[in-house]
């Protein structure tokens, strides 16, 4: 453990410049070493509620397969969720320490411990080493297929938070590169079940873009919550290509995309669910409607818990999912059936 004097030395050492932007908030914040909670916090334990996307990765491999060993399921899929979550915290980590300069103007973050200037580059990399290590460690006692998905989640972390690189600055890139976690997790959640093949490309699309959705309207309501185009672009470099109408376009593109490829699936592989099309629609547009309150929670997906009439109808249709995994419907598989029309 540091002492306390040690702790003010490495807070100065390490500090993150102050912004000469005079827009910049970190200066009313005292230059206090970050505590142990401090560091804890960057971790995100909170957002781990997003790892919930590798569960539809289970029960669609559940659904598909002949036989389930239930008690070594059960098992793989607690071990890949920890991995899952590890490895998301170390790349929080990572994003929160590399966005401290842009954090500063943005009208809450500007008073995280990283955008004050009170943390040490030595513990937050180290941090973020033993959550990598400890992440990819589950992911090999699960599996070499495990494990490399495990590895590409981690090193997409990377691309999108670390210079020269860094797709978090460029405008669409931005979001197409972060929801691509979304079909990492789901692969994470089917390799749990099935060890040999991986799932339809059609669903993985699908995931793909839903997140991608997801990902536009969170942006859509930072930009508008910011309400400074100036100080939006200082915020996120991203900002300075967008505009409210090209976010709210992409994010319509990004839904249609996915309920295309998530219809090509359907019909291929499980045609009941396609009664559940209705109810997808509407969970696209209910969520673009939280997106456009001032302050929203999709600004940040973690809180959305307090959007109970939402949740509870994220969880019928999962329930609703359940269900036509496991029944048959006969009289809907006429819409699969492919019929030659002969002229007279």
């Amino acid at each position: 453990m540091l002492t306390a004097r040690s702790e003010d030395a490495l807070s100065v050492m390490h500090a993150v410049p102050s912004s000469p932007d005079p827009g910049a908030t970190s200066l009313s914040h005292p230059r206090v070493a970050a505590s142990l909670r401090d560091y804890l916090a960057i971790a995100r334990a909170d957002h781990w509620i997003k790892n919930i996307f590798v569960l539809p990765g289970t029960a669609l491999a559940i659904g598909l397969s002949e036989h389930v060993d239930w008690s070594l399921t059960l098992i793989r899929l607690a071990m890949a969720l920890g991995a899952t979550c590890l490895i998301a915290s170390a790349n929080y980590t990572i994003n929160e320490w590399l966005d401290a300069a842009s954090d500063r103007h943005h009208p809450v973050k500007s008073a995280r411990p990283a955008a004050c200037g009170r943390m040490s580059a030595r513990w937050v990399y180290l941090q973020w080493t033993v959550l990598a290590v400890l992440g990819l460690s589950l992911g090999w006692l699960l599996g070499r297929k495990l494990f490399l998905i495990a590895v590409t989640l981690l090193v997409m972390g990377l691309v999108y938070n670390v210079p020269p690189v860094r797709t978090k600055d460029r405008r669409y890139l931005d979001v197409l590169s972060e929801s691509i976690n979304n079909p990492l997790r789901f692969m994470l959640g089917w390799t749990a079940v099935v060890g040999t093949l991986l799932p339809p490309s059609s669903i993985l699309i699908a995931y793909w873009m839903g997140g991608a959705y997801l990902m536009a309207v969170k942006r859509y309501s930072e930009y508008r919550f910011i309400g400074d185009p100036q100080r939006a672009g200082l915020y996120r470099t991203s900002f300075k290509y967008y505009t409210e109408s090209s976010l709210l376009l992409s994010a319509i593109y990004y839904a249609l995309s996915s309920a295309l490829f998530l219809g090509v699936f359907l019909i291929k592989y499980k045609v009941e669910l396609l009664l559940s099309i209705p109810f997808l629609a509407l969970l696209f547009v209910w969520y673009l409607q939280i997106g456009m309150r001032h302050d929203s929670a999709a600004q940040k997906p973690e809180k959305l818990y307090k959007e109970r009439a939402f949740m509870l109808y994220v969880a019928g249709i999962g329930i609703l999912f359940t269900i036509l995994l496991m029944v048959q419907i006969p009289a809907l598989h006429f819409l699969v059936e492919t019929r030659v029309i002969s002229g007279q």
